[in-house]
């Protein structure tokens, strides 16, 4: 029996996810996903501007005159959701916790494949692997996947990237496209994402909270490691020690970029208390110009 209050939640997302899948993603994500490849249509006779490449030799010769090969798009897709549900992702300091928007965004994409009849996979991980939804189609399978994503805890501390994206490897042998939601704090994962890439199209989708990157002056302040669970004390008060929080996170985040660019893979960044339907359609639109 699931809880009244979380069947609010679901019901709340759903509803809010579902207008912005609407008016905003359903077309975009069509023309910004290629399929799996194409498939013979028929034949036709040849026209004016058609490739020479798609004649038809064999019916050109049966027939006596050109005939051109059709093919389509195979445009069922599978759609990988791995969700980071570490307990860095409990923190938020602007009006939602990481957590909750990693949800909110895994319900929209969520949404939008089924929208296209492509399927729903989701995998949420920590320091290993927490859940597995094999992927389906269906309105009431993507409510179950935002169940998951609501109500699946971490019995670990870190994370481990290169743990969920193994796992993926190991229950899809065909090709798909994986959202890899995280907040990235985690290290060598980069040997399992080049590998991801070469059999996958892999998207990192970059979570943030305004406070990771900027600490205002609020005086003596205790700083507590989610997942390593250590604190410490320090003065807020001091802008060398402010200036400095903010330049090593500037340089973590330039350095994951870097890293990202390296590997040619585009990327989707959001932060809490934002919206997010300007990074998704900005997302969306530049891999549609790139088709």
């Amino acid at each position: 029996m699931i809880p009244r209050e979380l069947l609010k939640k679901i019901r709340r997302i759903e509803i809010h996810t579902s207008h912005s899948v609407n008016d905003i993603y359903a077309g975009q994500y069509h023309s910004a996903f290629k399929g799996l490849g194409i498939e013979f249509q028929e034949v036709r006779e040849y026209q004016p501007g058609d490739e020479v490449r798609t004649i038809d030799w064999n019916v050109t010769a049966r027939q006596g005159r050109p005939f051109v090969k059709l093919f389509r798009e195979e445009r069922e897709l599978t759609v990988f959701l791995l969700v980071d549900v570490s307990r860095s992702h409990l923190f938020g300091t602007a009006g939602q916790i990481k957590r909750e928007l990693a949800a909110e965004l895994g319900a929209t994409l969520a949404f939008s494949a089924i929208k296209n009849n492509d399927k729903v996979g989701l995998i949420c991980f920590a320091d290993r692997v927490e859940k597995f939804v094999p992927p389906k189609k269906g309105t009431q399978h993507v409510l179950r996947v935002i169940r998951e994503l609501l109500v699946t805890q971490s019995t670990g501390r870190e994370t481990d990237i290169g743990a969920a994206l193994t796992h993926l490897d190991r229950v899809t042998r065909r090709r798909a496209v994986v959202f890899v939601i995280s907040d990235f704090q985690d290290a060598g994962y980069e040997t399992h994402l080049r590998a991801a890439k070469r059999r996958h199209d892999v998207i990192p989708v970059v979570v943030t909270d305004p406070r990771e990157q900027v600490m205002p002056n609020v005086g003596l302040v205790e700083l507590a490691d989610l997942e390593e669970g250590r604190s410490v004390l320090v003065d807020t008060g001091s802008r060398r020690w402010r200036l400095e929080y903010e330049r090593l996170a500037h340089a973590a985040a330039q350095q994951r970029a870097r890293q990202f660019r390296a590997m040619n893979i585009d990327t989707i960044e959001v932060s809490t208390g934002e919206p997010f339907v300007e990074a998704l359609t900005a997302f969306f639109r530049a891999r549609e110009r790139r088709r």
